[in-house]
């Protein structure tokens, strides 16, 4: 064989673009029974391709300066390009995020899958891979054990959450029993458990807008859902790694006061008022977030103390949702055992790409973005060795 990919999602599909446009003669393996289910499953609420932002702003997303100069290469604008290459037009929302105008995956990869075909690549489904064995690599297929020796191999099997997709980790100990250093996987952009009392069973489901999510010494505005499970949502999903990593959440109900204003409101409030009346008419605060007030905060204080707290509401929980709930994960194939073209070192003529790497990066285009990008820099790598 010439070239091998295992695994069709974004990344896959990319090296095997770059690969095939190459003139290597390309082999796509997927283990599920069609390609791209979590791109599928992403598209659903609208495809996030990629943050219209300054490159350094874009890459410092990220944290992870082995990605500056593939992200580089390959970045928002470039993004876009290719988008609008298989015939799928964008836009940019007002918080920066583009999306296609169909606002769907299907078209974009319908049109992806028709272009590899016509470059000659060569898509197996239900080929899943079973790890090394005789001389290359094994693989479950409809039609029993396979076993494939290609020239160059693209690894692109994604991270560990999301295994009804085919997203389960499950390549890890294979690649560090021959000698690939595997940073072990921790959920990303995850929810946090918490266990409420009976008094919140009403607002499950509510959304929390307009507030100030604080972690350590990250604060991000943002909005988030109060689920059966905890707490949810992009605003949570935007400070989860600083929380998963130790840092102490707490919320601001009230981002664009001072602590002081909240205060003098609270104190010219009338007396005979009960305290929610209070927070309700004194500051504006609606049911929910008087509901977390009482959650988090009872009995509740007086006076300034009443104010300390609006202003930084401690969120007790129990930890991050499970990995398999989580968008993506971090962990995964440390840097220190990738050459800068993402080929293993430990394994000659074997790249990776995409979530299999170890990186995070907040949801809003920026997970996508990467995976796009590092399968296209391992394809090229690959297609060159």
């Amino acid at each position: 064989m010439d070239a091998l990919v295992i695994g069709a999602g974004p990344a896959g599909l990319m090296a095997a673009d770059e690969l095939a446009r190459a003139g290597r003669a390309v082999v796509l393996a997927e283990a599920r029974p069609s390609p791209a289910r979590k791109f599928l499953m992403a598209g659903k609420s609208g495809l996030n391709l990629t943050k219209n932002e300054p490159a350094e702003r874009f890459s410092a997303a990220y944290r992870c300066p082995r990605l500056d100069p593939i992200l580089a290469e390959f970045g928002p604008d470039a993004v876009m390009a290719w988008a609008r290459g298989l015939g799928q037009e964008v836009f940019t929302g007002s918080s920066g995020r583009v999306f296609p105008v169909a606002m769907k995956a299907s078209p974009l990869l319908r049109a992806w899958l028709a272009r590899l075909a016509g470059l000659g690549v060569s898509l197996r489904t239900r080929w899943r891979w079973a790890g090394f064995g005789d001389g290359g690599l094994s693989f479950d297929s409809p039609e029993g054990r396979q076993i494939l020796a290609p020239a160059v191999t693209v690894l692109a099997l994604g991270g560990a959450s999301w295994a009804r997709l085919g997203s389960d980790g499950a390549w890890a100990p294979w690649l560090a029993d021959r000698g690939v250093p595997i940073t072990p996987f921790r959920p990303a952009n995850m929810g946090f458990t918490v266990r409420w009392s009976n008094h919140m069973a009403r607002y499950l489901g509510t959304p929390v807008k307009g507030v100030a999510l604080i972690a350590g010494k990250r604060r991000q505005r943002g909005e988030f859902v109060i689920s059966g499970r905890g707490l949810e949502g992009g605003g949570v999903y935007a400070i989860a790694a600083e929380v998963r990593d130790g840092a102490r959440l707490a919320l601001d109900l009230v981002p664009d006061r001072a602590e002081a204003e909240v205060a003098a409101r609270l104190a010219r409030a009338p007396a005979r008022d009960s305290t929610a009346n209070r927070l309700r008419k004194a500051l504006g605060l609606d049911p929910v977030k008087i509901a977390l007030l009482q959650e988090w905060g009872r009995p509740l204080p007086e006076g300034g103390r009443l104010a300390a707290l609006v202003k930084h509401l401690p969120v007790r929980h129990d930890g991050p949702r499970p990995i398999d709930e989580a968008i993506s994960t971090a962990g995964g194939i440390a840097w220190a055992g990738l050459t800068d073209g993402l080929e293993l070192t430990a394994l000659p003529g074997v790249f990776a790409a995409g979530e299999m790497l170890d990186w995070e990066a907040p949801t809003g285009g920026y997970l996508l973005t990467a995976c796009l990008a590092t399968g296209r820099h391992a394809g090229r790598a690959a297609a060159a060795a």
